[in-house]
Formats: structure tokens, sequence, C-alpha cells
């Protein structure tokens, strides 16, 4: 037993992991109302600066790109420092993005408006990433839970920064900062906000102490590289798994979303309506969250994701046919956004649970790389797609996308079960770390 497990018992622990929830619940409010701002817009301020809807979406491109490059040196940070340097830094990098992004569409320079997307993609990391401090101090059987409270905290933020990107525009009427400029100055300065809150208030660092509290074996430097996750990942048939659900469903979702404002814009809808849709949308990623993550934890992580491929299915064919009702494609948005949250809530839990805790970090970032160049590299096809084949074609080769996360899910049902349902994933998992 380590000297911190000493010191910390049971009951202190379970107190730190909720003084650790309701900081990252915090944060996610302040960084969840900045990012979609972003999302909501950024499509729409790439046309105008490129002067051609082809190149509308590279710029939510270059957000998910910074996303995923920044990954995993944010983890290997985390990795070394703990939650909050690695955090903080990515929040500051994302306020700086969103500055350069205003300077881009003062000057009309493109080049240097997917400079700041990237950068603004940084705070997007952050947010990802505070899913998985969520349950660095959660028991086994509460991990998804753990992780899904955080995923909801973005609800507030989320919902309302599509709704008030417009009111936020129409601030900076008259000055040289355009309208679909003037929110990403806004979301800057929440960005610097909520690094100022996680650098003061996430104290002890819940990476640092679940590690402590570790047993000595499994607390070796040589565990927690890049190289020792993908070891760790190759040994565990779920962590395969798991990398392949929240790829596959993050893809889908980006690629879909992405180029959404774009087509109602086709069909005659307003930046108000806009808004509203993808409102909507994020709604779907994450109010229902604790639902997911209670059905994961309860019924086993392979349902959650089973659910997530139907919905995500769905989701694609009701967006697909939708043409001119916006009632149709809001309704395909909300049910993208569901469908998201039990992919993303299940596979972050089956990934926590499948690799030791020493590489865990790498692992995560690993997983967060992985999902943000594939959904960067579908986000750049959607607009080529869209341009060249309309968006009815864009959801359906998404749905094509979820085959292999389908498959892999089917597969790993057909293995014979060692436990009831609902530890079923706990025994097997242990077998995958032994």
């Amino acid at each position: 037993m380590s000297a911190a497990a000493t010191v910390l018992g049971p009951e202190a622990v379970r107190t730190l992991q909720r003084r650790t929830t309701a900081v990252l619940i915090v944060s996610q409010i302040l960084g969840g109302l900045g990012v979609p701002m972003g999302i909501a817009l950024a499509p729409v301020l790439a046309t105008e600066v490129s002067g051609t809807e082809a190149l509308s979406g590279l710029a939510p491109t270059a957000s998910v790109a910074g996303t995923a490059l920044l990954s995993i040196p944010l983890a290997a940070l985390m990795t070394s420092r703990g939650r909050r340097p690695g955090l903080v830094l990515a929040y500051l990098i994302g306020a700086l993005g969103a500055g350069l992004v205003v300077l881009a569409a003062v000057i009309g320079n493109f080049p240097l408006l997917l400079l700041g997307m990237a950068g603004f993609g940084a705070a997007s990391s952050a947010n990802l990433q505070a899913r998985f401090a969520a349950a660095d101090l959660a028991p086994p059987d509460r991990r998804a839970r753990a992780i899904s409270t955080v995923v909801w905290a973005t609800t507030i933020g989320a919902v309302l920064g599509p709704n008030i990107a417009a009111p936020a525009g129409r601030g900076f009427a008259g000055t040289s900062i355009p309208q679909t400029a003037g929110p990403f100055l806004w979301a800057a300065g929440i960005f610097l906000i909520t690094g100022l809150v996680v650098a003061v208030l996430l104290r002890p660092d819940p990476l640092l102490t679940a590690r402590a509290l570790a047993p000595p074996e499994s607390q070796s430097a040589e565990g927690r590289s890049l190289r020792a996750g993908i070891t760790a990942v190759k040994a565990s048939p779920h962590a395969r798994l798991a990398l392949v659900t929240v790829a596959a469903t993050h893809t889908v979702m980006v690629s879909i979303m992405v180029m959404t404002p774009v087509d109602l814009g086709h069909h005659g809808a307003g930046l108000e309506l806009v808004g509203l849709v993808i409102s909507g949308h994020i709604a779907g990623m994450y109010a229902f969250s604790p639902v997911m993550g209670w059905l994961s934890d309860r019924i086993g992580r392979l349902a959650v994701i089973g659910l997530a491929v139907g919905l995500l299915s769905f989701a694609a064919l009701l967006a697909g046919t939708a043409g001119p009702s916006h009632a149709q494609t809001a309704a395909g948005l909300f049910v993208l956004g569901l469908g998201w949250s039990a992919g993303l809530v299940s596979g972050s839990a089956l990934l926590t649970d499948s690799v030791p805790q020493q590489a865990r970090a790498a692992v995560q970032g690993l997983s967060d790389l992985t999902m943000n160049t594939a959904a960067g590299i579908g986000g750049a096809a959607a607009g080529l797609i869209v341009s060249q084949a309309g968006y009815g074609w864009l959801n359906a080769i998404g749905a094509c996308l979820l085959l292999p996360m389908a498959t892999l899910a089917l597969l790993a049902a057909r293995r014979p079960p060692t436990s009831p349902v609902k530890a079923e994933f706990n025994s097997d998992l242990k077998t995958d770390q032994d």
C-alpha cells in the first residue's frame, strides 16, 4: 500500500472525487459556452473569408485537427505533471487561437483563419480530457457515470453558446470586426476564465492522486509512455473496440454536424435558426449523457455501443432525407447528438477499464488523437462531398462508417459470458488486464 493510501481513506477519496467533479463541472459549463460558438459559425465564417463554399468545411476541420495534434503533447504533459497543467495550457492555447480567428476575419486572411481554428481546437481538447479527469478517482462500477456527469455539465454552456452567437456578433456592429467573428472574441475571454478556474481550484491533482493511491507495482514510470499505451491497446480487444467506437462516433457526428449549417442555409435558414438547430444537437450530445453513463454501468459497455450504432444510423437517415424540412433536420441533429453521447461515454469508460492504471493517460491521449484525426479527415471530406454530391450523400457515407464499429461490437458480444450481465465486462476486462 502506498503512503497516500494510508493518509487518504475511502471517505477522503470520495470527498476528493466530489470536489474534483464540482470543479470540472464549472470548467465544462464555461468551456461549453465558448466552443459551440465556433462550431456554429466556423463554416459560415470560412465561406465569407475564402469566398467559396467548397472550403467551408476546412475551418471546423482545422479545429478538429488542432484538437488531434495537441492530444499527444497534452497527454504527455498530464502524464508527467498531472491533469491541471495540461487543461490550463489547452485553454490558454484555445484563447490565443480564438484571437487569431478574429484577426484573420478582420484582414481577410484564410490561412490565418485556419491557424486560429487549429489553436481554438485546444479548448475542445481540454473539454474532452476533462471526462477522463473525472474518472481518475472513480470506482470501476461508477466510472461511466463519473464520465457522463462531466460530459453532461457541458450542456448548459453548449446550448446557450450557439444562441448567444448572433447577439454577441451584433455587439460589434459598427466596428471592423465582422458579426460572424465577434463571438470568437467572447470565446477567448471565456477560455481565459476557464483556465484560471482550473489552475486555482483543481487541487490536489486527480491523476497524481490516483497514481499515488495505486499499488506500488503499477507506479512504474516506464509504463506511462505513448509506446506503453499502444502496447496496452494491442493487448486488449476491448481497448481496440473502444478506440474504434470513439473514433467512428466522433467522425460521423463531426462530418454531418459541420455541414448542417450550410445545408440549412441552402434552404433559407437564417443565423438564429441555425443556432437553434445546433443547440438542439448539442443538447442531445450532453443533456442525456447521465442516462448513457447509467446504462453503461448497469447493462454493460457493449450494449450502449450497440445503442450508439442504432441512434447514429437513424440520425443519418433523418437528416439525409430532410430536404427543406427544417424540423426534420433538427430532429436528425438531435438524434445524432444522442448517438454521439452513447458512443463517447461507453467507449471512454471501456477504454479506461481496459488498460492498466499507469498507461491510462497515454492511452487516453492516443484515443483523442485517433478520434480527432479521423474526424478531421471526415470534416475535410464533408465539404467536398456536399459541394459535389449533396448533403444526403454525406449522411449515407456517414452511416457506412459505422460498419467497423458495429462489426467489432458484434464479435465481442459473441464471446461466452463469464458473469451476470451487469458485471459482464468487469470480469472480462479484468482478464484483459491480467
